[in-house]
């Protein structure tokens, strides 16, 4: 039924995709039992058998020997069977091989469809394995098509998702466009594996400066901790245990030609990178950069930092709808409180003024106190005289 060119194609298909042709074999046995079902309207129990070596093709109906016949496509007589074999006992199953002139055409056709889907199975899984090892990496993608707002890519052959969510304020795509992606997360589907790519995430930018700054690449600098809110600010603490290299200077290179290079990819999003530091004043104070902290004090049970700022200094520590403050918030794990430094000169002012207050207050209960003694004195003594009052001294 099938010719020799059938199986010839199936060695070639091994040899250029790299796909058993076993595999394919197998597949086809399956699918054209079920075409020779729907096609001969029977309900034998069918087995296809593909020859590579003889380039044939078998089809072969089983019945059960039986004592009394309930259903003639399945099951065979125990006299009947043994008219072709008188070893047969009930139980065994009857082989026949089927002659169908008309299957041929059929078994084309079945046979086609079944190595088309097949190849692009074999071919999914294969780009899936390769793909699963980039999960949590920065990958290279083409745009296909643009539904709404949902933007599709390719990767490797397979179409990956850009959701909403995912994509910056700052990005604008065409169908043709080549960008790069942090693939999120990759996870097996009906229709194939679904793949959630990101732009908009904190390790697409912390990919970023894995590809641009080599001491990073290397583990030389660590990216301790990052935060962002995309399209806008990205803070980032970096951290060496080398000396001798300054780890916010490899970030930024040469007259800023790293970093510049990764705001560009972020369509202009401003990144501030800081020296982490283990104590927690310093870093908090360093976390509200770009402006200069003048003061931290902190509440260690509470996880809670008041900042003193320079007046002037005030909305660039806060930032634009307190972004700054925020993103320095999430980088540390603290709250933050940020203030103005007269706003401290105050409340110092007005704590001296209640201390000094209060010492007054001290006194005059001093000196109406010494009154009553003296009262109580007089009434005790009505014969006391004015020379004596000296003794009270």
């Amino acid at each position: 039924m099938i010719n020799k060119d059938f199986f010839a194609a199936l060695d070639e298909l091994e040899q250029n995709k790299g796909i058993k042709k076993d595999i394919f074999i197998k597949a086809l046995e399956t699918a054209l039992s079920i075409a020779y079902k729907k096609h001969a309207g029977e309900a034998k129990a069918v087995e296809v058998s593909l020859s590579p070596n003889s380039n044939k093709i078998k089809v072969i109906a089983f019945q059960t020997v039986v004592e009394e016949v309930e259903d003639k496509d399945t099951q065979i007589s125990l006299e009947d069977a043994r008219l072709k074999n008188k070893k047969y006992k009930v139980g065994d199953l009857v082989s026949e091989e089927i002659n169908s002139k008309d299957f041929g055409r059929i078994a084309a056709q079945t046979a086609k469809q079944v190595i088309m889907q097949k190849l692009r199975e074999v071919e999914g899984e294969l780009a899936y394995s390769e793909l699963s090892e980039k999960e949590d990496q920065l990958t290279s993608c083409v745009v296909r098509r643009i539904e709404g707002r949902n933007v599709y890519v390719e990767i490797n052959k397979l179409e990956a998702t850009l959701m909403p969510q995912d994509q910056s304020p700052t990005d604008r795509f065409a169908i043709g466009d080549r960008i790069k992606v942090y693939v999120k997360k990759i996870k097996p589907g009906a229709r194939g594996p679904q793949i959630i790519v990101s732009r908009s995430a904190p390790e697409f930018v912390k990919c970023l400066f894995n590809l641009e700054v080599p001491e990073i690449a290397a583990g030389i600098v660590e990216i301790k901790y990052i935060v962002r809110e995309a399209g806008y600010r990205t803070k980032m603490a970096v951290h060496t245990n080398d000396k001798t290299i300054d780890p916010v200077g490899a970030c930024v290179g040469n007259r800023g030609m790293r970093v510049n290079a990764i705001v560009a990819e972020l369509g202009g999003e401003k990144i501030d990178i800081i020296p982490w530091s283990e104590d927690a004043l310093e870093f908090i104070a360093r976390a509200l950069s770009p402006a200069k902290v003048l003061m931290v004090e902190a509440d260690e049970d509470e996880r809670a930092a008041r900042v003193a700022v320079e007046d002037g200094m005030l909305s660039l520590a806060i930032g634009r709808d307190g972004q700054n403050a925020r993103l320095a918030a999430r980088l540390t794990g603290w709250k933050i409180d940020v203030k103005p430094s007269s706003h401290f000169a105050a409340k110092e002012e007005q704590h001296e003024d209640e201390k000094e207050a209060a010492g007054a207050d001290g006194e005059i209960e001093d000196i109406e106190g010494d009154v009553g003694q003296i009262e109580e004195i007089i009434e005790n003594n009505d014969d006391l005289k004015i020379e004596d009052m000296g003794d009270l001294e």
